[in-house]
This record gives structure tokens, C-alpha cells and sequence, in this order.
């Protein structure tokens, strides 16, 4: 199936999304409540990516490994360990930005977060697990990624005995779904108009000093991952400049993402990105559902730097070995958020544990979180999205060299 070519003379994307941008913003400026009614624009565009997001996963990977050819190489232990390492260090960034500006809250007046929050690595691992075995009807119903995957994968390997016929079928059901997807990608401008315009016609920037500082050191921890760290775990496997790609990444996936606030539902924005890249269909459709669920630099830093706040708060001392722990639970409990607004938050309580701080006041800081994440979730979730394809393009790059 062929998609239908835009006219070449339309603005870029990009462009049209600034353009979307800078109307919300005019618009919730001169009139509020206009402003609040077409946030229905952005709901409906997010709802519409939430949509299709699932059923693209699931029908792209399963079709990508039933048509894989044997021999071909998809390198997804490289990519995997890519997206290990990058949420580590995302951890440790959050850690040392802590120490290096110290964040305290006061938690009295913030209100107790509803919602429960798990107890324990083992109750996150277990959690984990039995998203595995979801009945797929559910896992599409709720977007439990980790379960579509799992069956995805089962269902491509299963169809890879099947007649040429079948499989053929199937790719021609992913180039559809992929059709329908770029549709609604279409409609990202309009999207962002209504966010932006709800948002700042909804909320003001009344925030409190420490909440300002709070905000500023999550900010500028994911803003050091993104043009930092990254191009640096970039540069050692690619042994090439990787700011070319980088920027890329961040203006193509990362801007959309920042708006969307969700990386499940930026899936179909990386998928194109990789496809302009010129990057493998049987290595990306893979890695970047994959990347959508456990690749999350963003979500390490927010539950790193939220629960330090926490402790700094306490008066708790902390040495280098709890220190490092903490960032090994980060990096745990972030491959564990799920793919959505705010997905990370309910996790801070999981690494207050390690300081015996109690589940209420963690709530409280879960609470914060949430006065925070106007800002900080967009930004998160521009980080975890774009750290997808940079990793997935710098290991096809070392391939390519190798």
C-alpha cells in the first residue's frame, strides 16, 4: 500500500507545530476561555494517538518478525544494552544534579496523591511479569505495552511458518495501520494548538520558590542527559560527531513528544523518524515499541531527583553506596513506568523505601511531582522518546561500520 504524497510546498511538521505553539499561546493570552475550549483539540489528538499506538504495536511487530529473513540481522542486543546504559546514567545525572543543587519541599500544604504505589523491587518485577501474561484483548484495552509485545513477538514467530500468502497479508495490515497512523500525525499542529492553549488558560505559573528550584534542577538534569550524556554514549559506539543526529532526534521526536506527554503514543512519530533515517524496518519496528517501554532516561531522573528532595527534606544522611543503589532502583523502577502522563511519578515512593521515608509523606512527594509536571512530564517524556531513536540509529551506524 502507498500512502498519498503531501504537497511539497506545505510547511515542514515542525514548523507547523511552532506555528500551532505560538496560537495557543496568543490565544489563552487574549482569551482564557476560548483558550479552555479547544483544549478539546488536544484531547482528541492525544486520544487519537492513545488509539492507534497499541494496535500499531502489535500488528508492525509481529508482521517485522514473521517477514524477518533469516540472516538478517537486527541488533537489538546492542540496542538493548544502549537503552540499559542510557538509564543508568540518566540515574546517576539525577543523583549528582541533587547533591550538586539540593531540593527541599514543604510537604505540609501539598496534598496526599491518590493512587496506590508499589512496595518493593519485587512487587514492581512481579508486576512486570503479569503484564507479560496479559490476555491480549486487555493488554490493547488498557495499552499494557509490555504485553502486546509479548504477544506480538509470540504471534510474528508463530507466522513465520505460515505460507508466503499469510505473511504477505500480514505486512500488507502493518502498511495500513502505518497509513492510518501518519493521518493522525497530520492533525499534531491542531493538537498542540489546544494543549498549549488549555494549559496556559487553565493553570498559571503561580509555583512556589522551591518548587521553581525542584523544577529547575529536573529541567536542566534531562537537558544534560539530552545534549550531553547521550551524544556521549552515542559517540563511543558510532566514533562519529553525534550531535547531527542528536538534534535531529530531539527537534523531530522530541518536540512532538514534549507536547503529547506520552512516549506510547509518540511511537508512530519515532517510527517515521527512523524511516526518514533511512534505519531498518526489522530492527526499529522492534526497538522503538521496545525502547517506548523500558527505555526511560526521563522517568530515572524525575524518580531520582523527587526522592533525593525527599530525603534532603528528612535531614537524611546519604553515603556513596545508597547513593548508587538509589540509582540502580531508579533505573529498575523506571522500566517499570508506563509509557504515559505522569507514568513515573507513582514509582518515587518505590525508592523512598530504601530510606525507610513513610508512605505518606512519599505520597506527598508523588503530590509535588504533579504540581511540577506541567513542565517537567513534557520534558521526561521528550527525553525518553527522542533517547529511542538516537540509540536505535547509533547501533545501526556501528553496524554499518563494522
Amino acid at each position: 500500500m502507498t500512502a498519498p504524497a503531501f504537497p511539497s510546498r506545505a510547511p515542514s511538521l515542525v514548523l507547523q507545530i511552532f506555528i500551532g505553539l505560538l496560537l495557543g499561546i496568543a490565544l489563552a493570552l487574549a482569551w482564557p476561555e476560548a483558550g479552555k475550549a479547544v483544549g478539546l483539540l488536544g484531547t482528541v489528538f492525544i486520544s487519537a494517538l492513545k488509539a492507534v499506538a497499541p494496535v500499531l504495536v502489535l500488528v508492525l511487530v509481529a508482521a517485522s518478525i514473521a517477514n524477518h529473513q533469516h540472516g538478517q540481522k537486527t541488533h537489538l542486543r546492542a540496542i538493548l544494552m544502549l537503552y540499559v546504559v542510557g538509564t543508568l546514567v540518566a540515574a546517576l545525572v539525577g543523583v549528582g544534579a541533587s547533591f550538586l543543587f539540593p531540593s527541599q519541599l514543604t510537604l505540609k500544604d501539598v496534598a496526599a496523591a491518590g493512587g496506590s504505589a508499589p512496595s518493593g523491587i519485587g512487587e514492581v518485577l512481579h508486576a512486570l511479569l503479569m503484564q507479560v501474561v496479559d490476555n491480549p484483548v486487555n493488554a490493547l484495552l488498557h495499552a499494557n505495552y509490555i504485553g502486546l509485545l509479548a504477544w506480538a513477538v509470540g504471534l510474528g514467530l508463530a507466522l513465520r511458518h505460515a505460507s508466503p500468502a499469510t505473511r504477505g497479508v500480514v505486512s500488507d495490515l502493518s502498511a495500513a495501520i502505518t497509513w492510518l497512523v501518519r493521518m493522525v500525525i497530520r492533525l499534531a499542529p491542531l493538537g498542540v494548538f489546544g494543549i498549549v492553549a488549555s494549559v496556559l488558560a487553565e493553570s498559571g505559573l503561580d509555583a512556589l520558590k522551591e518548587y521553581i528550584h525542584l523544577l529547575c534542577v529536573l529541567v536542566g538534569a534531562m537537558l544534560f542527559m539530552a545534549f550531553v550524556g547521550n551524544p556521549l554514549i552515542a559517540a563511543v559506539v558510532m566514533r562519529r560527531n553525534p550531535y547531527p543526529l542528536v538534534l535531529r532526534c530531539l527537534r523531530e521526536s522530541g518536540v512532538t513528544a514534549f507536547f503529547t506527554r506520552s512516549s506510547a503514543a509518540n511511537i508512530p512519530v519515532n517510527m517515521e523518524l527512523c524511516r526518514k533515517l533511512g534505519l531498518h524496518e526489522e530492527t526499529y519496528s522492534v526497538a522503538i515499541p521496545l525502547g517506548a517501554t523500558i527505555n526511560m532516561a526521563g522517568a530515572a531522573i524525575t524518580i531520582s531527583v523527587l526522592t533525593l528532595a525527599a530525603v534532603h527534606t528528612q535531614g537524611i544522611p546519604v553515603d556513596l553506596p545508597t547513593a548508587l543503589l538509589l540509582c540502580v532502583i531508579a533505573a529498575i523502577g523506571a522500566c517499570g513506568a508506563s509509557g504515559v502522563p505522569g507514568g513515573s511519578l507513582l514509582l518515587i515512593p518505590l525508592a523512598c523505601s530504601l530510606f525507610n521515608i513513610p508512605n505518606d509523606v512519599a505520597m506527598q512527594v508523588v503530590g509535588v511531582g504533579f504540581v511540577v509536571g506541567v513542565v517537567q512530564d513534557s520534558a521526561e517524556t521528550a527525553l525518553n522518546s527522542s533517547t529511542d531513536v538516537v540509540f536505535v540509529a547509533a547501533a545501526e551506524h556501528a553496524r554499518a561500520r563494522g
